[in-house]
């Protein structure tokens, strides 16, 4: 797999998968765009630009007139009894996790065009497609955001721009790390997963560098499930 001469944009690569997916591509020798908060802390060259995507503006007028891919990595694990979630909540994980990724790929659509030949990969969640206690809220944005990419995958595939999107389980990041706190949660999970372990960042970025990958253009419109066999299979 090479991204030689690529250029790729990752929202929210400051840490966790999109940290991640940022040292994959730059191994492969991508053209990084890296957009966050904080500065990601990563050896090479890549442009950097500091972006809020609940605030966002005009921060996204530096990329370069040509995108090959784009990869929106911002989420949110707001996990609480369906009895205790505000309106807020819902409000609050809908913005970040799918009006921030319509923003992001609206600003950034000009650029995809250009390439002749793109690719955006979004993230979601297994609790999307299977119902899990707890995950209302951040079910209800992910499933929005599913529905989102599905139909500008229908939209945007008469310019040759693919939309997939990956929706993973409970990964090992710092975004989990309360989840995964002590021994016996991380045991507790384990069992949870047929495969007989919680993910990696590196489980998740490996799958979104194969949907930006121009060797793969033939594949859009598609959820992909890394999680363990979570939501597919039962160890019975």
């Amino acid at each position: 797999m090479s991204f030689k001469d690529k250029n790729i944009l990752i929202v929210g690569a400051s840490s966790g998968i999109g940290l991640s997916l940022a040292k994959k591509l730059q191994e492969q020798g991508a053209n990084l765009i890296l957009a966050s908060r904080n500065k990601p802390q990563i050896s090479g060259e890549f442009q950097y630009i500091q972006l809020d995507v609940l605030e966002l503006n005009d921060e996204l007028k530096e990329l370069p007139d040509t995108l090959h891919g784009l990869a929106y990595c911002p989420g949110s694990i707001n996990l609480k009894p369906f009895q205790s979630i505000k309106a807020n909540d819902y409000i609050d994980d809908f913005r970040l996790n799918t009006v921030g990724a319509a923003m992001v790929i609206q600003q950034s659509l000009k650029a995809l065009k250009n390439a002749k030949g793109s690719s955006i990969v979004l993230f979601s969640t297994v609790a999307a497609n299977t119902g899990l206690s707890f995950h209302a809220s951040i079910a209800s944005a992910k499933g929005a955001l599913q529905g989102f990419g599905l139909s500008l995958a229908a939209e945007l595939a008469s310019k040759q721009i693919r939309v997939n999107m990956v929706a993973p389980s409970l990964t090992d990041t710092p975004l989990a790390e309360n989840l995964l706190s002590s021994d016996e949660k991380k045991e507790a999970s384990n069992k949870r997963h047929p495969i007989g372990r919680f993910g990696k960042a590196e489980d998740i970025s490996n799958a979104a560098a194969f949907l930006l990958n121009s060797e793969n253009s033939w594949i859009t419109g598609q959820v992909l499930g890394v999680d363990g066999g979570m939501e597919r299979i039962r160890n019975i």
